[in-house]
Parts: C-alpha cells; structure tokens; sequence
C-alpha cells in the first residue's frame, strides 16, 4: 500500500525567490511526520511539501490514499490537490485546522475528514482505507501526550534549515483572534521529558523550531516543567540551537532564562498585540494587561541570555486610530526587541473574532473557498472599524519603513555589537526583514482593494503567483503565543 502525506503551497505565499535562503523561511510540517510514525509498515509512505517544490504527480508512482493537511490560507490548494487525485480514482482525507474548523466545506471535495487531533484516529483511517470503506468524518480527540509517537525526520531530510518539534499543546490564554483553543483546547499538555530529548536526537538540523504556541506555560506547575525540560536538554548535550514561542512572562523568571539560554535556546517569538490597553483587552492578552510590567526591561532581561526577541503586534483592531503603525514601530522600538512582524487582525474560522466579524457583516474576502487564499495574516480580509484598506496598508508600510530605517538598524546593530549580543545576525536579520518589508510594499502599490465597499475580484487576481509574507513560512506560526 502506497500513502502521500502532502503539505500543500499557497502561491502568495513565497516572499523571495529561490535562493540559498529560501530554507530558512519554510518549516517541516510536522503534523504529518507524527501521523507517519504512526503509520504501520505495510504502508509505503511519502511525505511531499510542496513549499520546497511542486513535483510532477502524473509521473510519480500511484498512491493508495492520499492525506493532506491545511492551514486556512491553504485550503485552496488543498482541494485542488484532492480533485486532482479523486479524478484519478485515488481517495484523499484531509485533516488540519482549516478542515476541523469548516467540515461541511471540506467533506464536499474530498473523501473523507479528520477533525481535531488525528491520533487518536489514524490507525483506523488506514484500516478502513485498506479495506475500502472510509467513513466520511473521523472525530479525533484530545491526546495524552504520552501517545504523540516520535516524528519520522527520516522521511524529509533536506531543504531545510530548521528540524521541528512539538512539547505542548493547548493553551490557556484563549486570545479573541486565535484558533489554537479551538483546536487543541484550552488544557495545557506536556509531552514527557525523555520522549523530547529522544525525539531531539533524531532531528539531523543543527537549527531548531519549538512549535509549541507557548512553550513555557502560564502557571508555576508549567513554568517548573520547562526547567526541567531545558535541565534534560543541557545533561543530554544535543548540542542544538532552537526558537520558540512565548508569552513575556518569560522573563519573569532569571533561573528559567538561565536554563533555557544553555539549553539552546537562541530566539523567542513573543506577541505583544497591541501598545494599548484598549487593545490588549479587546483581543484578550492576559498577562500583558498585568499593572506595572515593565516591557523594555522584560526584553532586556532576554537579551541578557543572548536571546534575541522578535516582538509581534497586531494592525487593525477596533480600538486603533490612526497613526497606529507608526505606534507600534516607536512602541517596538521603546521596548528594545531585535525584529518586529506586525500582522493584520485576520477573523480565522471557529475563532471568536471570526463570529463577531461575520455577525456585523465585516468579512470582506468571502468568495469561499477561493478566498481563503489571502488569510495568510498577511494580507487585510476584514472591513475595519477605522480605517479603509488603502489606510491600513499605508500604516503597516508606514511602520514598517518607520522600524526598519537605516538609522534604526544601526542602533539595533550597535546595541548588539556593545553587548556582545551576534551583531552580524542582527543585521543580516534586520537587511533581510527591511528587504522583504520593500517587496511587500511594492505589492501593497498595486492593490485596489475596497471599491464602493465591495472586494475588488481583479486586484487579488493580479496578486496570484505573486508574493506576500506570511508568519506559517517567514517566522512563526501566529495562533498563538
């Protein structure tokens, strides 16, 4: 029995071309590595991540059954996958967090659906598939992280830079505009220590993605685990450097950075959403709503560890006026983080703001599944309360030239170059995320994208195979964290 297990591309998706970088701005998907380690033997399997390439699949071997996963700016893709295969007789199951969230959606253009999380399921997927009788919908269910079985590395061993791993799932915060509750509810779950470090051992990258959408937690119980974690990793000597997500919390704790910065840890993704109260209200960030956080001081109690910090902010929400990209660049700039990725507020399917934005009417990129296209967070998909779209793309382009100015790199440069803090990866990160800034204004220039109110069909048209940033291929993933 032969399985392809594929990741599919979008085409906006794809912020430079094909050089020696374009391994550093794709990661491992990770989710169908997992369902191959728990695929039995008989199967013959191949996973296929058509961010590193679209093969030619009239040529390739004809698979049994076919499994695609999608994010939502995926989905697009995904169906087009699974006609392609169904036309050849082939059945396709499709799972992930854009087919759990809109089943009906999915169940109408492939065979069969697996909702929430697939382990629980997978082994009776591939029975019934090998039998010839897949059920139309596979309810899976929340995991014990004791039964996340190791990820099949071996199965994708190059063009990439970084390996990927998960530790946790679930996340407590439960964030307005975030799905990650909805999918892996708000129960905080911890993988067992030993089964990260063994897992570790079999990632071959030198270079490490955390995937968890928090991975130190919330509580003293989560954040005690996380140093016992990162004590397993440094007696282990996996000689490995990693990234991950994090709530500011992080920086609370001076013994937990301490752990984590031998452990390996090197960068840390960290949402701040908003530089308002209103705004962190609005969408929900609990603990940077606590009186009296010092947020510069919290960031430079990071990069004290040699850790970089990429801040994150949200554009778009109903509490922003105008003038806010230039906020966020001087607030970003104020609390001292190395990088900033500012994304547009983006109502994802089974998400609080999703509901509050299809009631009042405001989804504006509603040509279902044709549009889900452009939910990359990096393009503007709702109607908002304070700005037209040519606004709110003149603030993000604002912030963007505002926070990474020459003058700006400069002083994030020589900061570093005085604390002795990697001033070379400081500005080829800075260059590189100037550079992708330029493009996507270029982009953003072409566009046309509100007319008497309505979306304009034939300026998203002209964007298809063009590119345009989003957080799932240039940094992190943004459900969370």
């Amino acid at each position: 029995m032969r399985l392809y297990l594929i990741n599919p591309h979008n085409p906006l998706v794809s912020l430079v071309k094909k050089s020696r970088w374009s391994k550093y701005r794709v990661w491992k998907p990770l989710g169908l590595l997992v369902l191959a380690g728990l695929t039995p033997p008989e199967w013959e399997i191949r996973i296929i991540d058509e961010n590193l390439g679209v093969p030619d699949y009239g040529v390739l071997p004809r698979p049994d059954l076919v499994g695609i996963t999608a994010f939502t700016s995926q989905a697009p893709r995904a169906y087009e996958l699974a006609g392609e295969f169904r036309g050849r007789g082939v059945p396709v199951v499709m799972g992930g967090v854009h087919a759990s969230l809109c089943l009906q959606e999915a169940m109408e253009r492939v065979d069969s659906v697996v909702t929430g999380e697939a382990e629980s399921v997978w082994p009776q997927v591939l029975e019934d598939a090998r039998q010839g009788r897949l059920e139309p919908v596979y309810a899976g269910e929340f995991v014990s992280m004791e039964d996340v079985p190791p990820a099949r590395n071996d199965l994708l061993t190059s063009g990439y830079a970084f390996g990927s791993i998960q530790t946790t799932r679930g996340c407590p915060l439960d964030c307005s505009f975030c799905s990650v509750s909805v999918f892996n509810g708000n129960r905080y779950r911890q993988r067992p220590i030993e089964k990260v470090v063994e897992e570790f051992r079999t990632i071959r990258e030198r270079l490490v993605l955390v995937v968890d959408d928090n991975l130190i937690g919330t509580s003293r119980k989560h954040i005690a685990r996380a140093k016992d974690l990162f004590r397993a990793m440094i007696r282990a000597n996996l000689r490995k450097k990693w990234i991950c997500q994090a709530t500011i919390n992080m920086a609370d704790d001076d013994e937990l950075l301490m752990l984590a910065a031998q452990a390996g840890c090197k960068g840390v993704f960290v949402g701040f959403e908003s530089p308002t109260e209103e705004g962190l209200a609005e969408v929900g960030k609990k603990f940077n709503l606590l009186k009296g956080r010092d947020f510069r001081a919290s960031v430079d109690r990071l990069q004290r560890h040699n850790i970089f910090v990429v801040g994150s902010f949200i554009m778009g929400l109903d509490t922003d006026e105008r003038g806010i990209g230039k906020r966020i660049a001087d607030t970003a700039e104020r609390y001292g983080v190395d990088l900033l990725n500012v994304l547009f507020l983006t109502p994802l399917p089974g998400t609080r703001l999703w509901n509050q934005m299809k009631s009042q009417d405001r989804i504006a990129a509603n040509d279902f599944p044709s549009d889900w296209r452009y939910y990359t967070l990096g393009l503007p998909t709702a109607h908002y309360r304070n700005f037209s779209w040519s606004a709110i793309l003149e603030e993000m382009n604002t912030c963007d030239r505002r926070f990474y100015s020459l003058w700006g790199i400069f002083r994030r440069v020589a900061d570093c170059f005085l604390r002795r803090r990697q001033p070379l990866l400081s500005l080829v990160s800075n260059l590189s995320c100037r550079n992708n800034a330029r493009m996507t204004q270029e982009i953003y220039g072409e566009l046309n994208l509100l007319r008497g109110g309505r979306m304009s069909k034939p300026a998203f048209t002209r964007m298809h195979g063009q590119s345009l940033e989003s957080s799932a291929t240039s940094g992190f993933s943004r459900s969370g964290g």
